[in-house]
């Protein structure tokens, strides 16, 4: 149960909150979590006196992240520079093992990177030609049928008129899901699911 603050602790975090506090500085002045000090801030404006420091703080937030992600590229592309076909495969079916079907060899997503380089590895990995994929689409009523259709076609490199489907749901999620989801099967697939699910298991008791 989350532990109650006096009211003279709420009044304390909303008037550092005023005067341009940010979260962390906060805690530092009180003792409360962070979700008590996140709670009794929302809604609060920073005093007009105080924006000025305020931006400059946000402002300050805005490049840590960016050069927190520009550090963790270097080291990303220092630590992987190159990938071997045992590696592609370790990788291939652990995106599976978390997003493939367990019944049969089909796999759907709403990430574009993800269907891409599934189809890359069932292609350069796998030897799987294109007239085994089988590439479907799942959309809501609201959005454009035809340029979803024809953006996961740039994507998995298959031409529309080779898509097998587009199921179409009832609702509206164009704000989450600008394009849709893509499924992405392989005709006579049993013999890849069996050795797909084989190379996870493995992992898993490797691990």
């Amino acid at each position: 149960m989350p532990k109650l603050l006096l009211k003279e602790t709420k009044e304390k975090i909303k008037s550092l909150r005023q005067k341009g506090y940010s979260l962390p500085e906060i805690k530092k002045e009180v003792s409360a979590s962070y979700g008590s000090i996140h709670r009794y801030t929302l809604g609060i404006k920073i005093l007009p006196k105080y924006l000025k420091t305020w931006h400059g703080k946000q402002g300050g937030s805005i490049k840590r992240k960016k050069n927190k992600l520009i550090e963790a590229e270097k080291k990303a592309k220092k630590s992987i520079n190159y990938l071997s076909n045992k590696e592609r495969i370790i990788f291939l079916s652990a995106l599976y093992w978390g997003e493939g079907s367990k019944s049969d060899f089909n796999i759907m997503n709403t990430d574009p990177n993800l269907i891409r380089v599934f189809i890359i590895g069932l292609r350069d990995v796998f030897g799987i030609n294109q007239e085994r994929l089988r590439v479907s689409i799942r959309i809501y009523e609201d959005l454009d049928k035809e340029k979803c259709l024809q953006y996961w076609s740039n994507i998995t490199g298959v031409p529309v008129a080779q898509f097998i489907s587009v199921n179409i749901l009832k609702g509206k999620k164009k704000g989450k899901l600008p394009f849709g989801m893509c499924r992405i099967r392989i005709s006579k697939g049993g013999d890849m699911l069996k050795y797909i699910k084989a190379v996870y298991k493995r992992i898993s008791n490797k691990f």
